[in-house]
């Protein structure tokens, strides 16, 4: 399976007990860019490090006997969204430079057509326009802020793509969408969906805890000290609170706010 981040892999090709070249490698995805690599001088002085390229196999037929080369992978028919693989083979005692490896990285280009969700959250949506594998995380809106719940593998091609996801509803209005993050580290959403559920509104008791903090329904929950730091989240009916320290606690539920003291 395709990683999301660049890898560079240097191999050693050993003969006879000596080493007589090397390799480097990168993989990803074609984005319609080239690669350029810097291409140094051998180790005596004669010639250039690089002694061949391959893409997927096949030889660059421009060659490496300069001290730059593009890779151009126009000339191997690929289309965008395509698997690459990329070998360097160079002498042993100097390695080549692959300058823009991130050309290669997949990006988040992805178009929601159709995105709806039921009322017991069955979230469904269909993408068009991807270049390249990366998740799509899904997120709702609780407790005043978006909320990562889950994650769907992306297919990666450019077509059209459906994905379903099993949301876990609060009560009242419920509000999703899917997000992706790529190299850049900008996140892409989708517009969000809403849908009404028929859970109903769960409470919590004692005010005052000493041992357990109970909700009439089991629900998703997050609890903060009073300096905003998370001492416990999960989904539960019954949460076992012995273990913090006496003082007020804040806690986000269902989709509400409130406050208690542990005794």
């Amino acid at each position: 399976m395709l990683k999301t981040s660049l890898i560079v892999v240097v191999f050693l090709l050993i003969s006879g007990g000596h080493a007589f070249g090397a390799k480097i490698s990168v993989e990803g995805i074609y984005q319609g860019k080239s690669l350029y690599v810097q291409n140094p001088e051998g180790e005596e002085g004669i010639g250039f490090c690089a002694t061949g390229a391959y893409v997927n196999g096949d030889a660059l037929l421009e060659g490496t006997s300069s001290s730059a080369f593009e890779i151009d992978f126009k000339q191997f028919n690929l289309q965008i969204g395509d698997y690459v693989f990329v070998e360097i083979e160079h002498e042993f005692g100097c390695t080549p430079k692959i300058l823009n490896q991130e050309v290669l990285l997949p990006k988040s280009t992805f178009t929601v057509s159709e995105m709806n969700c039921s009322g017991d959250g069955k979230l469904s949506f269909s993408t068009t326009g991807e270049q390249g594998k990366l998740p799509f995380v899904v997120e709702q809106f609780r407790w005043n802020k978006w909320v990562t719940v889950g994650e769907v593998a992306g297919k990666g091609t450019s077509g059209t793509n459906s994905y379903s996801f099993d949301v876990t509803p609060h009560s009242g209005t419920n509000k999703v969408r899917v997000v992706q993050i790529d190299h850049t580290g900008k996140k892409r959403a989708s517009n969000a969906v809403t849908f009404e559920s028929s859970v109903a509104v769960p409470t919590f008791s004692p005010v005052k805890v000493k041992k357990d903090l109970n909700f009439s329904a089991e629900t998703k929950y997050e609890i903060y000290d009073a300096y905003g730091v998370i001492v416990k989240k999960g989904t539960a009916k019954e949460v076992d609170c012995s273990n913090l320290k006496k003082g007020a606690y804040y806690i986000n539920y269902d989709n509400k706010n409130d406050k208690f003291i542990k005794m």
